[in-house]
């Protein structure tokens, strides 16, 4: 198994894996995000075609909007997986 497509270290939600934790600041005013690194570093990457690597993640909008009115302290950063 490739490096970029090992799951040994991070923990697996439906063929995704969780990377992290957003969640808005105490004064309100910004989002913290929060990345494990053992698990940051199991997600697969993407270059571009100037050279540059980049790890996709998403964050579910409807989920965020619940964090931003304060319906919900935190929600997840994924890496998805088919």
């Amino acid at each position: 198994m490739k490096k970029n497509e090992s799951k040994n270290t991070s923990e697996m939600v439906e063929n995704n894996i969780l990377v992290g934790y957003v969640r808005r600041s105490n004064a309100g005013g910004a989002l913290k995000l929060s990345v494990n690194t053992a698990a940051f570093a199991d997600c697969s990457t993407y270059m571009t075609s100037d050279g540059q690597s980049y790890v996709p993640l998403v964050i579910s909008m409807a989920a965020l909007q619940k964090v931003l009115s304060g319906e919900r302290a935190v929600t997840t950063v994924t890496q998805l997986h088919d």
